[in-house]
């Protein structure tokens, strides 16, 4: 689970700095931009005083980075990426949300966000962002839904591939625990707690039209796309709770006995709910739209023809082969593995790249993925290998890995669910003497009333994106990566 509960008190009160800071330029040119494209390289978003609302500040320039490489007068662009990561497309109003998980206590962390309602909005202005950027493709780095739902997945398809866009579920109108009504002092409710936005819920469950993204998209498979709350396949018994009509609000006090994340797996689970939800209930409208995905039903859903594993290639001009490998665990578990049909893989895509720039996409950093040494060995052996890029950590962060054969850099991108909302655009081009560079910016959605709330409340989550750092230090985010000619 992957945030901590924000009571009404945090959000009125904002006591630290923002997490992004300034910084200087590395001499060279910027790319450039267009004003509708939210690149930070014309602005960034501030708190200078530290009050909780941000204003607009300096852009950030690139800066250079020659960890793997000297810096060298850039060439012409082999091909440009927009990245969007961890969007979390939820349906904030099913009884399958295990917002209740917070009651337990530690282990366990809650799965609510002040800005949860809108993030449909969120990401069409990232949509916004990136078709003004004009990337040659969009790679949606994983977890772009929330709980494994068909309408998450519906919803988010209709985003990025533009339409019409239906946010709300069960019964017409917001129900869920951010009503004005609702009791619960842990829960922030926009019509009545500060920051007051009165009239938000009613908004955010409005029809709208995206206009979907002009590039192609590429997915790769997360552990919320696939798993019940990123941790668990769907059983017969959270398909039930998920379209049904009662939602479990207070835990029994039992379940605090012995459990962790690692023991809750599908029997313990359909053990639990064998004679229905274990604590204080309450009725909601019931809906088949929130059926679970199996994981094969939500690998399907991505991408259309796929086989059980979402591995598969695209290419990004005639210069640049991207190798998109899947490691969901198929179980239980948020954690990443790597299987022998994964290297086996990327070992024959690699191949095929021949002396073509290659950039993996992975949901997991390598770093973290069970049995992942042969993989690693595959990469670090390989001297077209430019970058591993992941999300799922929800946090900037760019670092050099130097091999024999030249090395590579390992990318990871903020979470569009949490503060501060960005994509990221990567850029490749040709250095002189045969080697490379990327250019990467972060890309703030573009101007929305409600995804520009969202942003708002994101920030003063008060443990969210903010105090978790997520914006990542200076050099993990508008920089230039040099890499020199391959070796050997």
């Amino acid at each position: 689970m992957s945030r901590a509960t924000v009571t009404a008190w945090a959000l009125a009160v904002a006591v630290l700095a923002a997490a992004c800071g300034g910084g200087g330029d590395d001499g060279a040119s910027a790319p450039p931009s267009s004003a509708a494209d939210g690149s930070t390289l014309r602005a960034t978003f501030v708190d200078r005083d530290g009050d909780g609302t941000l204003e607009r500040g300096a852009g950030e320039p690139l800066r250079a980075r020659t960890d793997l490489g000297p810096a060298a007068g850039p060439g012409p662009v082999l091909g440009s990426v927009g990245i969007v990561t961890d969007v979390h497309i939820r349906d904030e109003e099913s009884p399958a949300r295990p917002v209740f998980l917070d009651r337990l206590g530690p282990p366990f962390s809650a799965v609510f966000r002040p800005q949860e309602a809108l993030t449909l909005q969120v990401l069409t202005a990232a949509v916004r962002a990136l078709d003004a950027a004009r990337p040659d493709a969009v790679v949606d780095n994983g977890d772009l839904i929330d709980n494994a739902q068909a309408n998450e997945m519906a919803a988010a398809k209709r985003v990025l591939d533009g339409g019409l866009v239906d946010p709300d579920s069960g019964a017409p109108g917001y129900d869920g625990v951010q009503s004005a009504s609702d009791p619960d002092p842990a829960y922030y409710r926009p019509g009545v707690d500060p920051p007051r936005h009165p009239g938000l819920l009613a908004r955010a469950a409005r029809s709208f039209r995206s206009p979907g993204l002009r590039a192609p998209w590429y997915p790769v498979a997360g552990n919320h796309d696939l798993l019940v709350a990123g941790e668990l396949a769907r059983t017969a018994q959270t398909d039930a709770v998920a379209v049904g009509e009662e939602q479990l609000v207070r835990p029994d006090p039992s379940l605090r006995v012995g459990r962790s994340e690692q023991a809750l797996d599908a029997r313990t689970i359909d053990r639990l709910l064998r004679n229905g939800l274990p604590g204080t209930t309450r009725r909601v409208a019931a809906d088949p739209a929130r059926r679970e995905l199996t994981p094969r039903g939500a690998v399907a859903a991505l991408r259309s023809g796929a086989g059980p594993r979402l591995d598969y290639a695209f290419d990004v001009g005639p210069r640049i082969h991207a190798i998109v490998l899947d490691t969901v665990q198929r179980a239980k578990g948020a954690g990443g593995v790597v299987t022998p049909r994964e290297v086996a893989f990327l070992r024959r895509e690699l191949r095929r790249a021949g002396d073509r720039w290659v950039l993996v996409f992975t949901h997991q950093p390598l770093a973290g993925l069970d049995g992942a040494e042969s993989l690693q060995r595959a990469l670090d052996a390989d001297p077209r290998v430019l970058a591993a890029i992941a999300g799922d950590t929800h946090h900037n962060k760019i670092t050099a890995h130097p091999t024999a054969a030249g090395g590579y850099w390992q990318i990871t991108t903020s979470a569009l669910a949490d503060f501060p909302q960005q994509a990221r655009m990567l850029r490749v081009r040709e250095t002189a003497g045969g080697g490379a560079v990327i250019e990467t910016w972060m890309v703030d959605t573009a101007p929305d009333p409600l995804a520009d709330t969202a942003r708002a409340l994101a920030f003063l989550d008060a443990q969210g994106g903010r105090p978790d750092r997520n914006a990542g230090g200076r050099l993990d985010r508008n920089v230039r990566l040099y890499r020199s000619a391959p070796r050997g």
